[in-house]
């Protein structure tokens, strides 16, 4: 079968909807990869449930038809990826109206759609797909499959990598925000002439903002995924595997390692370092470098341990 698992139970039962375990019916189709849910497959209504194999033993039973898998949450997403694609299928052809400077290429099996703007020297890889409405600046480059949609803009001399997602309202290469007082205080603009550079495999949430830098280059690494309304200053670096939740904010020229969790809210001062591997709780402000892979909470952040005790003697302080 697609998903290499072994039936247990009913094997001809059928799903033709997918929900979660708690609100099942007949027809549907569940994952299990928590212990914590195991008591629900007793009394669940789903037709089939899919299960991490490790938490499959001899004392389960379910009326629903169990699929164990090596990673329930996984087949999951690689069962919900052929349903989008079938409920989203990938376009080809260009929509008019819409507007694609002189000489710029479009492949044969890229989608341009209506009212898109594609300026000159754009670069299109193969099977790109530009939604109604995009903008793509001058000297452009988008690799190949990637998805811009709707209302996204790719502000002049950006780089889209291969297989990226940019959903609706991004806002890549806009100017860092740069500003120098007179001696009268009155604020003057700094050129920012540098550009951005997401690698191949990221994709940028809805209304996500990327700076393009002052010089050289704000730079997002492969793989990394940044949430929707995540804010990313000028001449930020952020390294591969990396996931940024909703409302992180960035600050200027910070460096990011790879595989860190900054998890919803999250502050990040500029001109700072952190470390491979750190994982920072919700509204979390990093005030300074981090050198030590963990797990940080706080404003200033610190480690999550440190921070817990802490928590519990502000509590017990309030009631003295």
């Amino acid at each position: 079968m697609l998903l290499g698992g072994k039936v247990v139970g009913d094997g001809n039962r059928t799903a033709s909807n997918v929900s979660g375990l708690e609100t099942a019916k007949e027809g549907d189709l569940c994952f299990v990869c928590e212990e914590k849910y195991l008591p629900l497959l007793g009394e669940t209504k789903a037709s089939v449930v899919l299960i991490t194999e490790s938490l499959m033993t001899e004392a389960i039973a379910s009326p629903a038809t169990l699929i164990p898998v090596e990673n329930a949450r996984a087949s999951m997403a690689q069962l919900l990826q052929a349903v989008a694609e079938t409920l989203n299928p990938r376009k080809q052809g260009i929509e008019q109206p819409c507007y694609i400077a002189e000489g710029v290429e479009v492949p044969e099996d890229a989608y341009i759609g209506a009212f898109a703007y594609i300026g000159k020297n754009v670069r299109l890889g193969k099977g790109v797909q530009i939604y109604p409405q995009a903008y793509l600046g001058d000297n452009v480059v988008v690799g190949d499959h990637s998805i811009i949609y709707a209302g996204a803009r790719v502000y002049y001399n950006c780089v889209v990598g291969k297989d990226c997602i940019l959903h609706a309202g991004a806002v890549i290469g806009a100017d860092g925000f740069g500003f120098e007082p007179d001696k009268e205080g009155v604020y003057h603009k700094i050129p920012q002439i540098g550009r951005v550079v997401i690698e191949d495999d990221v994709e940028i949430g809805a209304n996500t903002t990327i700076d393009r830098a002052m010089m050289g280059e704000t730079r997002v690494r492969q793989n990394t995924k940044l949430d929707n309304l995540v804010q990313i200053g000028h001449n930020v670096e952020i390294g591969q595997s990396t996931v940024l939740c909703a409302q992180v904010g960035v600050a200027g020229s910070t460096k990011i390692g790879n595989r860190c969790t900054l998890t919803g809210q999250v502050g990040v001062a500029g001109h700072i370092e952190i470390t491979d591997n750190c994982i920072f709780g919700a509204q979390s402000g990093i005030a300074g470098t981090i050198r030590k892979p963990g797990v940080y909470m706080g404003s200033p952040a610190i480690d999550a341990n440190i921070w817990k005790r802490a928590a519990v003697k502000f509590k017990q302080s309030g009631k003295s």
